[in-house]
């Protein structure tokens, strides 16, 4: 390695957001050379961090999709135990999915890149299912806060978590990242459609 090189491996490590950076190179490699290939070693030279900064912030490679999840169902949570008191159950659900989708707009292509991945690997698509169930887990808990039965929080966490599950897959579809909420609004609907049969 000439001097030039390490002078420019030294300046990328201390460059900031090393978080962004790490899922950047990720993503790049899962891509190239399948998620299974990639090693955590080749993601962490690939964005110029060591692989001790990697588990920094991320407990294995898997995580590297799945960070902010914390974050995410933070906002839902915050979301169901602010809305008005006289919401129903499901209208407390919908705040809290509502608050969610703030988070997304400016992710749409990393998220539609992220759903393509996971739905190449069963490993991932464990992750995800088990991540789902947290913030399932979590909504109910926000409902029952409210003094939402919890048969009746834990059926409308569901339905809510089926709303999103709709809403985002149609979000990633199409090509305007400010429609999650107003997508999340029309499954939402339908999903009134159908149940009103």
């Amino acid at each position: 390695m000439s001097l030039g090189d390490m002078t420019n491996l030294v300046r990328m490590r201390w460059e900031p957001d090393a978080v962004g950076r790490l899922q950047q190179a990720a993503f790049e490699l899962f891509s190239e050379l399948g998620y299974e290939d990639t090693t955590v070693a080749e993601i962490a030279a690939r964005a110029g961090l060591t692989k001790r900064t990697f588990f920094r912030h991320f407990s294995d490679k898997r995580e590297v999709l799945f960070g902010g999840s914390e974050q995410l169902t933070e906002l839902l949570v915050t979301g169901i135990l602010e809305a008005p008191e006289s919401a129903t159950p499901m209208q407390a659900a919908s705040a809290g999915l509502d608050a969610c989708s703030q988070m997304f707009t400016e992710r749409h292509g990393f998220a539609a890149q992220r759903a393509e991945l996971i739905a190449s690997s069963p490993e991932l698509q464990e992750r995800e299912l088990i991540k789902l169930a947290s913030m399932k887990a979590a909504a109910t808990s926000a409902l029952v806060q409210r003094g939402v039965p919890e048969t009746t929080a834990e059926l409308v966490a569901e339905t809510a978590q089926t709303v999103f599950q709709v809403g985002f897959n149609r979000w990633i579809a199409q090509d305007d990242p400010a429609a999650f909420s107003l997508l999340m609004s029309e499954a939402l609907e339908d999903l009134r459609e159908v149940t009103a049969l």
